[in-house]
């Protein structure tokens, strides 16, 4: 006697549960990427003057809108690799939760947004968001691929952030600050290959084929030239500026700054990098440290405007 397979129910999304999806989709724990165009402002100590702080405010507001759009089309584009995931499967593509058309289009509508306000802004920030915007969505497409070149892509994403902060604001950033970001970026894309490797060594989903050419020890090695690079040249950052009769708050920013990078590279080499904002919400230490490190800095900005 045959069985007769049971049958999946099919149900259809409600407004809620799109609503819902469209915004797991557009991950807004991951705007705290974007604050690096604020920061980049105030490393300038731009903050202050005249109307920045509300044009700071909407360049952030755009790069979070690009960067939601950007992750709705990734994950049309990697919706097989992401049903594989341990974790990725459940994203509202991959699960079904909302279709690849639904996500395309609302990612579309996002970028759209997000340019616009770039270019009502200023055109040479608009020129910015456009090469951000080119550079993310070849890396899907290419780059991440393509080994040594997906952890440069993904750096790059970091550093043109901090390069709209700067044209925002209209002023030059510090070359210190900006090396900063670009050691900073390539620690935290080389922590989430490592996590991968990791993980698919341990057989929980497919190794890409990237990860084949990559070795712990190698990733390892660019991690702790990072770390070193990034500490070496933020202390210089904050030796820049002049001292005067008051607290030097930049000067204090270096011992949270260290103390969040070194507990990076600590939970990084046991496998957990693979999602940076989960460190910095979820582990109390690097909380603590981001929270002190904000707070210095703000105080620094204030003391310098």
């Amino acid at each position: 006697m045959l069985e007769t397979p049971a049958l999946t129910p099919t149900i259809a999304p409600t407004s809620r549960s799109l609503v819902r999806g469209l915004v797991r989709t557009a991950r807004p724990r991951q705007w705290v990427k974007n604050a690096l165009v604020v920061a980049a402002a105030g490393a300038a100590g731009a903050l202050g003057h005249d109307d920045v702080p509300v044009r700071i405010s909407l360049a952030f507001v755009a790069f979070c809108l690009m960067a939601s759009g950007i992750y709705a089309i990734n994950d049309v584009r990697d919706v097989e690799e992401d049903r594989q995931h341990p974790r990725k499967r459940f994203r509202p593509v991959a699960s079904g939760q909302i279709s690849s058309r639904t996500a395309v289009v609302a990612g579309l509508i996002a970028i759209l947004g997000g340019t616009g306000i770039s270019f009502a802004l200023t055109p040479l920030l608009g020129i910015v968001a456009v090469g951000y915007v080119a550079l993310t969505l070849s890396y899907t497409l290419i780059w991440r691929h393509i080994v040594i070149l997906d952890i440069i892509a993904v750096a790059g994403g970091f550093v043109l952030r901090a390069v709209a902060g700067g044209v925002t604001a209209n002023v030059p950033l510090s070359i210190w600050f900006t090396l900063v970001v670009a050691f900073a970026a390539v620690l935290v894309a080389t922590g989430k290959r490592r996590a991968e490797l990791v993980r698919t060594e341990a057989g929980s989903s497919p190794r890409r084929r990237v990860l084949t050419l990559y070795t712990d020890s190698a990733l390892r090695l660019v991690m702790l030239i990072s770390v070193i690079g990034a500490l070496a040249v933020y202390c210089l950052w904050a030796f820049e500026a002049p001292l005067g009769s008051g607290i030097p708050w930049r000067l204090l920013t270096v011992l949270p700054f260290g103390a969040a990078v070194l507990r990076y590279i600590f939970l990084a080499r046991l496998g957990a990098g693979e999602a940076p904002e989960e460190l910095l919400f979820g582990d109390p230490f690097t909380r603590l440290a981001s929270v002190a490190w904000l707070a210095l800095f703000v105080l620094e900005v204030n003391a310098t405007t």
